[in-house]
């Protein structure tokens, strides 16, 4: 099953370091070749991987979404020879499209002692859903499926753009990804709309209930007593932003917007922050007749279409040990070339190397609990970063 045509986004900036073709692989800082992929559990395959997670729970288990429905678990070692099934909502998952599915997982802060976990799902093409599961009372490797409790939902106009990823931060807020709603060119200007959920990155408080909602509003949200915002956003003016993940030496939340046609974008989001679309495809004016950068927050990189990459996948600012001449950088590809790259985190020095040609569809990235980098291919495989 083939996930997206993945679109992304957003704006034009003061200064923006973006790059093209064979400039991509000039100045490449951890040496050209000396850094590769190998099968992480060579003895494991799934379908359609989406998602990578391991939770703090003192178990060093990695889960596995799978675009289906199902979550796979197994123990973080290369021998590991059989998975077993965590979660199966396949039932009530609908993946009639390339882009809908169980799109994300995140497991709460401390799932450790309350057993609680989120998916991210679309349970119709009309609709994408947040939902609250909780982990069997007698048995650590399968989850309730009757505990579910739906939290959130997002009407969705049409069947690309559903975003998906969920990630908690270090305030202990879920933070939501969501497409701009699909089609082509956000026809409903929903990611520039602040009373619309789409196009946006949301925040909530998984812990809190409040107005009628099964969640709370964090009470430093940007728009929260804003007239006719919905307080849940937390940033906005994004096309579909395919992964997304926070930095955890310094905070920061970085993202993969996809492009519409000609601009993928990495993001560094912040509080309040319009990204752009559908003003802005990365720095370049997609509509016309606004082209005024006013109030606009330019991405940290972009990169065109020229030389066959097409669809960003976000990834991770690599602190793990394995490779170290990775450390420091943001590491991302491109679901359509299979290229994979590192991105200098000095602002004032943004330097872009190739550093892996790897030939899969990149769905995603993930870490476990000692920071080392692994990748979600949709060969079904799953790979880690190695020196070589």
């Amino acid at each position: 099953m083939r996930l997206r045509n993945m679109i992304g986004l957003v704006f034009m900036g003061a200064f923006l370091w973006s790059c093209s073709g064979d400039d991509l692989v000039k100045n490449l800082l951890p040496a050209e070749g000396s850094i590769g992929l190998a099968n992480a559990f060579p003895q494991l395959s799934f379908d359609a991987p989406l998602d990578l997670q391991s939770p703090e729970d003192g178990t060093n288990r990695i889960f596995v979404a799978e675009q289906g429905g199902t979550v796979r678990v197994f123990p973080n070692d290369p021998q590991a020879t059989t998975w077993t099934t965590f979660l199966d909502i396949s039932q009530r998952t609908n993946t009639s499209s390339g882009e809908l599915g169980l799109l994300g997982l995140a497991f709460h802060p401390e799932y450790a002692s309350n057993g609680l976990f989120y998916v991210y799902y679309t349970p119709s093409p009309q609709e994408a859903q947040l939902s609250r599961f909780r982990v069997s009372a007698s048995d650590p490797a399968q989850a309730d499926t009757g505990s579910e409790q739906v939290l959130l939902r997002i009407a969705q106009p049409y069947t690309n753009h559903n975003g998906g990823q969920l990630v908690f931060g270090q305030d202990g807020y879920l933070y939501i990804a969501s497409g701009d709603g699909g089609s082509g060119g956000d026809p409903q200007g929903n990611a520039q709309d602040l009373g619309s959920l789409l196009g946006k990155v949301l925040r909530i408080d998984v812990d809190a209930r409040e107005n009628g909602l099964e969640y709370g509003i964090p009470s430093d949200n940007p728009f929260r007593t804003t007239v006719g915002a919905r307080p849940e956003i937390f940033a906005y003016g994004l096309r579909n932003p395919w992964r997304m993940s926070f930095d955890p030496e310094t905070g920061k939340l970085w993202a993969g917007d996809v492009g519409q046609g000609a601009i993928e974008e990495i993001d560094i989001i912040e509080s309040g922050g319009n990204y752009g679309w559908n003003r802005y495809e990365g720095t370049r004016c997609f509509d016309s007749g606004n082209c005024d950068t006013g109030g606009l927050i330019p991405p940290v990189f972009e990169y065109d279409h020229d030389a066959g990459d097409k669809s960003i996948t976000g990834g991770f600012v690599y602190r793990g040990n394995e490779v170290p001449s990775l450390r420091g950088y943001y590491v991302y590809g491109d679901f359509i070339s299979g290229r994979i790259w590192a991105l200098s985190t000095q602002a004032n020095a943004p330097e872009n190397t190739l550093i892996v040609a790897s030939g899969l569809n990149i769905a995603s990235f993930g870490t476990d609990l000692q920071d080392e980098l692994y990748l979600c291919g949709f060969d079904g495989a799953i790979y880690r970063f190695v020196a070589k």
